[in-house]
C-alpha cells in the first residue's frame, strides 16, 4: 500500500449487532382486550467509545413505551450497536461522525428490531419515524456549551 493510500480518510462499518434487547408486557393478558390506540413514547440515547486505534463502538438505545391512560401496554428497549473504522480523519470531525453518521446508520436496524419484537409480543408493529440526528447532536452540543458557561 502506498503512503498516499495510507493517508486516505477511512470510514467503514465493520460490524452491526444487537447488544441488548428487552420487552415487557406488564399487564398481559388484559392489555390485549384494549381497543384504544395507545400513546407511543420513544426515547433515544447514543454513546460511542474508542475500542482500539481507529475503531469505535457506537451504541444507539431506543426505548419505546406504549400506554393507554396510565396502563403500560408494552415497553421495548433495543441497544443497537456498530463497530466503525475511522482513520485519517481530523480529530474535530470524529465527534460529529460518532454523534450523527453512526446513529443514522444504526437507527434503521434498531427500528426494525423494535418493530419485530413488538409484533412478536402480539401487538401491531411500531413504525418509528425517521430521526434528525444532526439536529439532536446540535441540541446536545448547545446544551453542553450552556452547561459549561453556567
Amino acid at each position: 500500500m502506498s503512503e498516499q493510500q495510507e493517508q486516505q480518510p477511512v470510514f467503514s462499518i465493520d460490524k452491526i449487532y444487537v447488544k441488548d434487547m428487552s420487552l415487557e408486557v406488564p399487564n398481559a393478558p388484559e392489555v390485549f382486550l384494549v381497543q384504544v390506540q395507545p400513546e407511543i413514547d420513544m426515547q433515544l440515547a447514543s454513546e460511542a467509545k474508542q475500542i482500539e486505534e481507529g475503531y469505535f463502538d457506537c451504541s444507539l438505545t431506543v426505548t419505546v413505551t406504549a400506554k393507554v391512560e396510565d396502563k403500560v401496554l408494552f415497553l421495548a428497549e433495543v441497544a443497537q450497536c456498530g463497530i466503525f473504522q475511522i482513520r485519517n480523519i481530523p480529530a474535530e470531525d470524529i465527534d460529529p461522525i460518532l454523534g450523527v453518521a453512526c446513529p443514522n446508520i444504526l437507527f434503521p436496524y434498531a427500528r426494525e428490531t423494535v418493530s419485530n419484537i413488538v409484533n412478536r409480543a402480539g401487538f401491531p408493529p411500531v413504525l418509528l419515524s425517521p430521526i434528525n440526528f444532526e439536529a439532536l447532536y446540535m441540541q446536545q452540543r448547545a446544551g453542553q456549551l450552556d452547561a459549561g458557561n453556567a
